[in-house]
């Protein structure tokens, strides 16, 4: 996959524990300066993202997942979304959305990575969660660089 543009978006929210594990790694990723990369940081996916997914040759989302079973999983996204919302967008959707607006065919990951405490209103994520970001970072900051050189 060789690409010059990749856009990580990271989503969740944070306020709700573990939810916050998307934001968390995109935040930590722009802080790595890495070239190449785009990094944009939201509650959730929303039609707006499909403008910014067109400009650039790959998308990463990030984003929490309950009873993963392991740390993390990337996995690319395929097929088009059974319905278009307002309100709920997936990255299927999104990806959807940046073809049919903007005649763009951009390849897409999902990043999902693993937590346990969801749905309470907190701040912070709990220590399986933090370790599981660490896991997640390491590995993404790798898989970008190589992306990238390849291009």
């Amino acid at each position: 996959m060789p690409v010059t543009r990749l856009l990580l978006i990271g989503y969740g929210n944070p306020g709700r524990g573990d939810d916050g594990l998307g934001p968390a790694l995109a935040e930590r990723m722009s802080g790595r300066n890495l070239p190449g990369l785009t990094v944009e940081i939201d509650y959730q996916l929303t039609v707006d993202h499909a403008a910014l997914i067109a400009t650039h040759d790959a998308v990463v989302f990030a984003d929490a997942a309950m009873e993963l079973g392991m740390p993390y999983r990337l996995t690319q996204v395929e097929g088009t979304p059974q319905a278009l919302g307002s309100h709920q967008v997936t990255p299927e959707a999104a990806l959807h959305l940046a073809w049919l607006l903007y005649g763009r065919s951009v390849p897409g990951w999902v990043l999902a990575i693993g937590g346990e405490a969801f749905g309470e209103v907190q701040e912070g994520l709990s220590a399986v969660a933090l370790s599981n970001l660490h896991l997640a970072e390491q590995f993404l900051a790798g898989w970008i660089r190589q992306a990238v050189r390849a291009a």
